[in-house]
C-alpha cells in the first residue's frame, strides 16, 4: 500500500530554539482568540495556557479566552489581520488544520506571513475512532467496509469540508487503496466534542480528530480508537492504541497546537511572546497538561515556526491537489 507521510521529517528533527531564562512578562488584558467554538482543542489549547501561564507568573492577570469560530479558522484568520494589527495583547491559537485552510487557499487574499507566528506547544496526533459497541475491530476491518461501500461509513469531525479533520480520513482511505474518496461521507460539527456526541449517540459511525478530543470519552467508555496517527504507540495513557502504520495502513499526521500574534505588533512585543511561549514549554506544569492530554514534544519558535510552516504549506498544497481539494 501507498506511503503517506506528513511532514515527517521535520516532527522527527525537533530542533527548537532555546526558551530564555528570565522570558519577558506579557501585557495586561492580553487574550486567546480561539477559531471555534468551546470544547475543541484549540479551545482548551487556550485555556491551559492561560491557566499555565499565570501559575507560573507570565502573566500578571488572567488571559481571557474569546471563541470566533467560522470558516474554518479564517474569520479568526481575518479579525486578527483587519481589526487587530498592531495589537500586542492578542495572540491567535493555530494548528496544522489553520495551515491546511492556508495551504488550500481557503482564505481568500490571505497569506500565512501575514501574520507573527509566536511558537507551537507540542503536536497532537491525528486519531479514527468510533463508538465503544461498533462491530469494527481495528482500522482495517472500517476501511474494508469504506472499500465495499464508501457511503456506508459516516465520519463526523470539527474541520469543515477539505480541513485537516477532513484531509486525515481521505489519506487514511487513500492508502488503503480506496479510490472513490470523493463519495466518503463528511459531516462538520462547530467543535470535536459535538461531532463526538454524534458519533456516541449512533447518527454518524466514526469520529476523525485529535488525540485530546477523545480523551475524556475514552476514559468514560463511550468510544474506541482504531488507530492513532503517530508514528509510534504514544505512552500512557494511551500505550494501548494502535498505530495506523502498525496495521500496514502507514499514514502519520501530526496536528501541533501554537499561536500567532496579529501584524503591525512591534519587534520587542513579539519577542516578548516567542519568550514567553518558550517558558510555558519548558515549564514542568505544561509537561503535566501534554502528558494528560495526549500532546507529543513538538516545539518551533519564532523564524524557525515560519520556516517550518512555509514547508508544511507546501506538502498540503500537494496533497490536497492530489485529493482535488485545494483552490
Amino acid at each position: 500500500m501507498k506511503k503517506i507521510y506528513f511532514g515527517v521529517a521535520l516532527a522527527i528533527s525537533m530542533a527548537s530554539l532555546a526558551a530564555s531564562a528570565y522570558a519577558e512578562v506579557i501585557p495586561k488584558g492580553a487574550e486567546c482568540i480561539v477559531p471555534g467554538e468551546p470544547g475543541g482543542g484549540l479551545d482548551f489549547t487556550c485555556r491551559s495556557v492561560g491557566r499555565v501561564m499565570e501559575e507560573i507568573g507570565l502573566t500578571t492577570g488572567s488571559i481571557r479566552v474569546v471563541n470566533m469560530p467560522g470558516a474554518g479558522g479564517g474569520v479568526a484568520f481575518a479579525h486578527a489581520t483587519a481589526k487587530r494589527s498592531g495589537d500586542n495583547r492578542v495572540i491567535v491559537a493555530a494548528s496544522t488544520a489553520t495551515i491546511t485552510r492556508l495551504a488550500q487557499n481557503q482564505f481568500p487574499g490571505m497569506t500565512s506571513d501575514m501574520v507573527n507566528w509566536i511558537g507551537t506547544l507540542g503536536a497532537d496526533y491525528g486519531v479514527i475512532a468510533v463508538r465503544a459497541d461498533a462491530p469494527y475491530r481495528d482500522i482495517n476491518d472500517l476501511l474494508s467496509q469504506i472499500r465495499k461501500s464508501p457511503k456506508s461509513v459516516k465520519f463526523s469531525g470539527a474541520s469543515a469540508r477539505g480541513g485537516w479533520d477532513h484531509l486525515k480520513v481521505m489519506m487514511v482511505a487513500k492508502a488503503f487503496g480506496i479510490n472513490d474518496l470523493s463519495s466518503i461521507p463528511y459531516l462538520t460539527f462547530n467543535s470535536g466534542g459535538a461531532a463526538l456526541t454524534q458519533v456516541v449517540g449512533g447518527h454518524l459511525d466514526a469520529f476523525t480528530g485529535d488525540v485530546s478530543e477523545v480523551m475524556g470519552f475514552l476514559k468514560s467508555g463511550d468510544v474506541r480508537a482504531l488507530a492513532i496517527l503517530a508514528p509510534e504507540r504514544l505512552e500512557s495513557p494511551l500505550e494501548s492504541i494502535p498505530t495506523a502504520k502498525e496495521q500496514g495502513v502507514d499514514v502519520v499526521g501530526p496536528n501541533w497546537r501554537g499561536f500567532y500574534a496579529p501584524p503591525g505588533v512591534s519587534e520587542k512585543d513579539v519577542h516578548a511572546w516567542v519568550e514567553s511561549s518558550g517558558e510555558l514549554y519548558a515549564s514542568d506544569q505544561w509537561k503535566s497538561v501534554m502528558k494528560a492530554n495526549g500532546l507529543v514534544p513538538f516545539h518551533y519558535q519564532g523564524k524557525e515556526l515560519e520556516d517550518f510552516i512555509k514547508v508544511q504549506i507546501g506538502e498540503l498544497r500537494e496533497i490536497s491537489s492530489d485529493l482535488g481539494l485545494a483552490q
